[in-house]
């Protein structure tokens, strides 16, 4: 799937966050997405909440994996861990490069580097493991 398809699948099926996610850039094996921070992301303080920055790894890592295989809404998440590494700068947006690391007949696995707009070095890095539904 390409960049429109894909942006467009994810407005179909995920309503619920529609506007949240733009998709930045599609490549083999990869994909940008970026967090178009709103006020209901952040936590005291002004920054990013944990679980909106793991929201991100995981969209863009499910993007990643339905760019190779296409629309298959019923590929899930079954493992993440994540490393909040510093505190994202407020009120950016938030920009997450995904990269497919294996891609399986059952199980792709994933590597989420997600960055500040603006400020260096990465603010969280994960690591996901989706499953493939069966053909």
């Amino acid at each position: 799937m390409d960049k429109a398809a894909l942006q467009e699948f994810l407005e179909r099926e995920f309503p619920q966050v529609a506007g949240e996610f733009t998709i930045e850039s599609v490549a083999p094996m990869a994909l940008s997405v970026r967090l178009n921070t709103q006020e209901k992301h952040l936590r005291p303080g002004g920054t990013v909440s944990g679980p909106t920055m793991f929201a991100l790894a995981d969209v863009a890592i499910y993007l990643a994996v339905l760019a190779m295989i296409g629309p298959k809404a019923l590929a899930v998440t079954t493992n993440c861990s994540i490393d909040f590494m510093r505190k994202p700068a407020a009120g950016r947006d938030l920009i997450c490069e995904a990269r497919l690391l294996k891609l399986g007949r059952v199980l792709a696995v994933g590597d989420a580097l997600i960055r500040s707009e603006g400020q260096e070095g990465a603010v969280a890095r994960a690591g996901l493991t989706y499953s493939i539904p069966p053909k």
